[in-house]
């Protein structure tokens, strides 16, 4: 259905356009309402989606929410709040909840319900009413440079217990939870912020490692579901999952029975932008079954303007059947009904922030070559090695745990050093000359996936294999030293959960 090159717009009827304001969710810059956005609200956009950048604090927030809900009472309010190294809500501190890979760790399903509730508990706090969570990939590749931490582990039947209890748990606080990346993008080597990747596994192998968290959740209740965009030949080999009618109609709506509503991953991303253009993408997500199209928020009301009228555009052309139209409005305006209604029955849970760092100390795991090596008997040098920022994840929210070591171990002398800093023997001297006479704690995260890291790794270790490795990310099977400490995630948390052990004031868990 090419669009480029279309005819100028007819003229549409406002019910088009009315619908197709119900089916689009827009993002937006800055910490109050712009004026476009109320603008639109006020004429009938149904639903925005919240990022990083428009969040401050709790009362900037309900401000916010407020603000919008002045101009359309109905408007579903969603955003990205995964709790671990994916927040929203605390994207200047670090959350205060662990994330997926370390509630799988521990593997106790009504801990990962608790956390759920305690997280819809700060959503509902701040007027959120939907949280595209939880992630229901089972990370298969270990190399998977965007699931990783985000999965509960990559054990099929493990990740679907926990996506279940987490959706029970978000709508136990009346907020709504949606399962993603359907149909799974944990077999991928590639991130789909940046471009296509492509699942080469056979359908056989998808229905029995990347469905069962999804089936999971449905069957927990679920009534959202987000795509991704993931190009699989052994379902479509021409057409990415959020554009294939035989991924959405036929697989998650025919073969799973899923009569909610689909929600595509952002179409601002390259994985799909670059293929089909913005409006074009769109289209074709609807045209396939996608109820509500996610927007980012790098676009404004230009954008915004010209992708309604494209969704009006391709149905007068017949790209875009009228009907499919009309039910992706109606599923996402009774969705939002739904929502609404359940967050009367069950009153605003009180976030329990102690319970995210009894979770993170729960996850920890050490494995000792020499036991001895803790706690700490002195103030250490800490080098944290950094990692490059992505689009889901950013470069601004803090990781690591100086800050934590610092306040129990005053004296604590920290050095990071780039992402993706080559190996510089001058620079390992230098530090080991610096921690001569202390002990040395090496911080890394996804070390498996970064070959400069484990270059530093192995140098550094071979001078001192005393040293203690804080591995913040998905464990891996490299150098570790007198002592490594798996903490399975780089939130807040636990980075004060690692910090502690190294103290002497907490054990890992077993």
């Amino acid at each position: 259905m090419p669009l480029a090159g279309s005819p100028r717009s007819a003229r549409h009827d406002g019910e088009l356009l009315a619908l197709a304001d119900q089916v689009l969710q827009p993002g937006f810059q800055g910490t109050t309402a712009p004026d476009w956005i109320r603008r639109r609200l006020a004429d009938g956009l149904g639903s925005v989606l919240l990022f990083g950048p428009n969040i401050r604090d709790r009362a900037q927030t309900s401000a916010l929410t407020d603000a919008l809900r002045a101009e359309n009472p109905d408007v579903l309010i969603a955003v990205d709040e995964e709790g671990g190294d994916i927040t929203r809500l605390e994207t200047a501190t670090g959350s205060s909840y662990p994330g997926n890979l370390a509630l799988g760790a521990v593997d106790d399903p009504e801990l990962t319900a608790a956390v759920a509730h305690s997280i819809g508990g700060e959503l509902r706090a701040v007027g959120i009413g939907l949280d595209y969570a939880p992630d229901a990939d089972v990370n298969s590749n270990p190399d998977n440079p965007v699931i990783g931490v985000r999965s509960f582990g990559a054990d099929p039947g493990l990740v679907a217990r926990h996506t279940a209890a987490w959706v029970r748990g978000m709508h136990d606080a009346g907020v709504a939870a949606c399962a993603k990346h359907f149909p799974g993008h944990g077999d991928t080597d590639k991130d789909s912020h940046l471009d296509l990747p492509t699942v080469t596994m056979d359908a056989d192998r998808i229905a029995e490692l990347a469905l069962p968290p999804f089936r999971a959740a449905l069957a927990a209740g679920a009534r959202a579901v987000m795509t991704a965009h993931l190009l699989i030949p052994a379902y479509d080999a021409d057409r990415p999952a959020t554009v294939s009618p035989r991924v959405i109609t036929e697989l998650l709506r025919k073969e799973l029975g899923f009569d909610g509503l689909v929600v595509s991953d952002a179409v601002e991303m390259q994985a799909v932008r670059a293929r089909y253009g913005l409006a074009g993408a769109a289209v074709r997500a609807l045209a396939a079954g996608v109820d509500l199209i996610c927007l980012g928020n790098g676009s404004g009301d230009t954008e915004y303007a010209a992708l309604r009228t494209a969704v009006a555009d391709a149905v007068t052309r017949g790209e875009l059947p009228a009907e499919r139209l009309a039910e992706a409005a109606a599923r996402t305006t009774g969705f939002a009904a739904w929502q609404r209604a359940l967050a009367e029955t069950v009153p605003a849970p009180v976030p329990d922030r102690a319970l995210g760092l009894a979770a993170a100390r729960r996850a920890l795991r050490t494995s000792a070559e020499d036991p001895a090596a803790l706690p700490l008997r002195a103030p250490a040098l800490l080098v944290e090695f950094g990692v490059p920022g992505t689009q889901v994840q950013s470069d601004g929210v803090p990781w690591g745990l100086g800050p934590a070591l610092s306040a129990l171990m005053p004296g604590t002398v920290r050095t990071t050093l780039p992402s993706l800093a080559p190996y510089d023997p001058a620079q390992a001297e230098r530090i080991l000359t610096d921690a001569a006479g202390r002990p040395l704690v090496v911080v890394v995260r996804d070390a498996h996936r970064r070959p400069a890291v484990q270059e530093w790794l192995r140098a550094l270790l071979a001078r001192r294999p005393d040293a203690v490795t804080v591995e913040l990310g998905v464990p891996h099977h490299g150098p570790g030293g007198a002592v490594r400490i798996d903490t399975h995630g780089a939130a807040r948390v636990c980075g004060q959960a690692a910090a502690e052990v190294l103290a002497g004031q907490a054990f890992a868990g077993q």
